[in-house]
């Protein structure tokens, strides 16, 4: 087959959750399928030279980068409203298309492929950004019209798009994400755990949540529990949160200051890629109190490193970390710090889950992704 991949996810300056899942699964589809040609698909007005840096990664014999020298945010702008051919720019090569960031443009060359991750826009709309309510809502229902497969990295979120666009049911096939086992892994060299505490500024034991600062991922509770959990305790370990600033993160940085806990909490803000692994390995725990997601890898990463977990059963975590994590619900403050006080205090359970962790990891890999992937291309081209 010839495969073409909408890699706008891959090429900006930094990567998100959208851009991690494309690169695992199209990594691991170049390698299972040596015989197929694969394209790397991106507008570029100027400067194609930087986004090609970046593609570096995934180029190989059998994936190539494939270019059109015009605007990308336009023609995404435009083609919102007007039928701008995507064949235009990119030509009739492809015999499937795979777009992994929800949107399908008008009229594109071979069968058409879509990942949905969530619906939280439609079920959380004031945590997501206005600009992409905006584009979700005007496109996202002539895109999934367009596609001839939807995939999703959940059950969950296959219900989810089920109750929001049933009229698509048939054509929804789930794909779970995976883990990267050569990244995330137990980092054994206290050297290692040492230097990238002391580049964080992190003294002692800490807690430690790595994801978009956001108010889906329900950090202001967090540090409300935090708070309930250090109150009479001296020197509890600190609660580290490390990523990028997202939308409408006022309120999170507000709660600090309210609560007091500015010499409690740390923010790291973005952590490079090579410093996440020690980092994970260094916390006591991994706390993930979110109340919406499509698949959540953060817990899974840090379930593959072997670091004790804290999440909720909201959405499709339960999903993701079966038995092997502390599992709360996101919505009550007490039971968030209840949690975080057993993981503190119950050293055997702290080992349990060190052992399970690994083990609840490996059963996602991205070699099982790319075959589940690969299935439904197969799929749509028997057809």
């Amino acid at each position: 087959m010839r495969i073409a991949f909408d890699v706008l996810p891959l090429i900006g300056c930094r990567m998100t959750g959208i851009g991690y899942c494309e690169a695992g699964q199209i990594q691991a589809l170049a390698q299972l399928h040596p015989e197929d040609e694969f394209l790397l698909q991106f507008f570029s007005r100027k400067d194609e030279h930087i986004k090609i840096e970046r593609l570096a990664p995934y180029l190989r014999d059998n994936m190539k980068p494939h270019w059109a020298k015009a605007s990308g945010y336009v023609y995404r702008l435009v083609s919102n409203f007007l039928p701008v051919s995507y064949r235009h720019f990119f030509g009739d090569r492809a015999q499937v298309t795979h777009f992994f960031n929800y949107i399908v443009p008008p009229n594109v060359a071979g069968k058409k492929i879509v990942t949905v991750h969530d619906m939280v826009y439609k079920t959380f709309p004031e945590t997501v950004r206005g600009r992409t309510k905006y584009m979700l809502e005007t496109g996202l229902k002539k895109s999934m019209k367009r596609a001839d497969r939807i995939v999703t990295d959940s059950e969950f979120s296959k219900q989810e798009i089920i109750r929001y666009f049933p009229q698509f049911a048939d054509k929804i096939r789930v794909v779970y994400c995976g883990v990267d086992q050569e990244r995330f892994h137990p980092v054994s060299d206290a050297a290692a755990i040492a230097a990238v505490k002391e580049k964080f500024s992190i003294g002692g034991d800490y807690f430690l949540y790595l994801g978009t600062l956001e108010p889906r991922k329900n950090l202001e509770r967090l540090m409300e529990a935090y708070a309930q959990f250090a109150n009479g305790k001296h020197n509890p370990p600190r609660l580290v949160l490390a990523g990028g600033k997202g939308w409408l993160d006022s309120g999170i940085y507000e709660t600090v200051h309210q609560l007091h806990l500015e010499k409690e909490v740390l923010f790291t803000e973005y952590v490079p890629d090579a410093d996440i692994c020690a980092l994970m390995c260094g916390a006591l725990a991994f706390v993930f109190p979110s109340i919406y997601e499509g698949f959540g890898m953060p817990p899974l990463e840090a379930m593959a490193c072997g670091v004790p977990v804290l999440t909720t059963h909201a959405a499709s975590l339960p999903e993701v970390v079966g038995e092997d994590a502390v599992v709360v619900d996101p919505y009550q403050v007490d039971a968030i710090a209840g949690g975080l006080e057993r993981l503190y205090t119950d050293a055997a359970l702290r080992e349990k889950l060190k052992k399970a962790g690994p083990l609840r990891a490996a059963k996602f890999t991205w070699e099982a992704s790319a075959k589940q992937l690969y299935a439904v291309y197969q799929e749509v081209c028997g057809e």
